[in-house]
């Protein structure tokens, strides 16, 4: 039995930014936090009334329509995700939108659920008209040859699966650098250590601005009530929790809006101080854009 189509729109200023779902992937938690003891885990889990077992980690992009444009940030699964996973583009037509009329892609990052709904296993290119942009630093990691060659053979399926998805518009690419407006609202912060190039994006609007924070935590009811938990995925593990740190910090400071790839649904809220810690406080839900 499935749920009604996932999406939800909300306003940051005169942007209308709507949240896309692409389903869940389910991860045992054996071996998921690299710094904490699995018993710790289980505790955080319990306290956030989640599994003892496995966590299902939601997928959550943006699509934002500013100034005319419908630019997306992230894409999702594809088809090559977790058979709960590749709900996205069901869902994007749902929240009445066509792939073709999507201007610009902008990628946070590589890993493969944020680039291969951009294109299917059969080499289908999902957004025909669109630009691409993606980080500077993350697009030379992982389209340098040496490193693809020197890296550890369970990374050797990423390195392929960038070049997968890239490579037939390589010569098109617009890479952008950290700390400059990219798009008109739209600027890129780096946030290395999930990936070297990791990015989140601060989206401004008349008065109003947000955080876009991509995988600075996976879950917030692990990290970022613990963000000096490392996840499995976080391929610097102390420099994502800096950079997790720094982050948080900053937006429970600004009190910014926020929104997370991996937080439930729709996965836009507030970061409040907690001990230690940190709260993500969600949105209230309104039939109100």
């Amino acid at each position: 039995m499935n749920q009604a189509p996932g999406y939800y729109r909300y306003k940051i200023g005169d942007m209308v930014l709507t949240a896309i779902n692409d389903g869940f992937a389910r991860r045992q938690l054996e071996g998921f936090v690299r710094n904490a003891e699995l018993a710790e885990v289980k505790a955080a889990m319990a306290q956030a009334f989640l599994p003892a077992d496995a966590l299902n980690i939601t997928f959550t992009t943006l699509a934002i329509q500013s100034g005319g444009k419908l630019i997306l940030i992230d894409t999702g699964n594809g088809d090559s995700g977790a058979p709960t996973s590749g709900t996205w583009l069901a869902n994007f037509r749902a929240a009445g939108f066509d792939p073709k009329d999507v201007s610009t892609v902008v990628f946070s990052h590589f890993h493969g659920d944020h680039i291969n709904g951009f294109r299917l296993k059969d080499g289908t290119a999902v957004f025909p008209n669109a630009e691409v942009m993606v980080p500077a630093a993350e697009w030379a990691f992982w389209m340098d040859d040496a490193k693809m060659n020197a890296a550890p053979e369970a990374m050797k399926g990423a390195f392929g699966g960038v070049r997968r998805v890239f490579g037939p518009v390589s010569k098109d690419v617009k890479q952008f650098e950290a700390g400059k407006e990219i798009l008109p609202g739209i600027t890129a912060i780096a946030a290395p250590g999930h990936t070297p190039g990791h990015t989140t994006f601060a989206l401004s609007s008349g008065t109003a601005r947000m955080m876009v924070m991509s995988d600075t935590t996976n879950h917030p009811a692990l990290f970022a009530r613990n963000p000096d938990w490392s996840a499995v995925f976080d391929m610097d593990g102390p420099q994502a929790a800096a950079t997790r740190r720094r982050l948080l910090d900053m937006v429970s400071a600004d009190k910014m809006q926020v929104a997370f790839y991996h937080a439930p649904f729709p996965a836009t809220g507030y970061i409040a101080k907690s001990g230690n810690g940190f709260e993500l406080v969600p949105v209230q839900w309104t039939t109100s854009i």
